[in-house]
């Protein structure tokens, strides 16, 4: 997916998400935003478990502020709408996919 969410999905609709998500939380026009994309890519790739949504965020983004962003693009990894791990301008696939695997391992 290359379009960011605008707006994305509220607090409580991503606390209700079944399952492993990630929330890349960024714009288009940020430099390491797009940078990161083909990490991301290379480490979602054959991965249709998991949900991968982009949410733009900026200044009174209330979803962003709710999860604490401060740089682009944060990744948070869910399982089943909690939190379990995180990266800040992700710059390897195998970084992603180690927090990848926290989201998608048993519980």
């Amino acid at each position: 997916m290359d379009t960011y969410l605008n707006p994305g999905p509220t607090a409580s609709e991503v606390e209700a998400m079944p399952g492993p998500t990630v929330l890349e939380f960024g714009t288009p026009w940020c430099g390491f935003c797009r940078a990161a994309q083909a990490p991301i890519g290379a480490a979602l790739a054959g991965r249709p478990d998991v949900r991968h949504l982009k949410v733009e965020d900026g200044s009174g983004r209330p979803l962003g502020r709710a999860f604490r962003v401060k740089l682009w693009p944060t990744l948070i990894f869910l399982r089943d709408g909690k939190e379990v791990a995180r990266l800040v301008r992700p710059q390897q696939a195998d970084a992603i996919r180690a927090a990848l695997a926290q989201a998608t391992a048993a519980a």
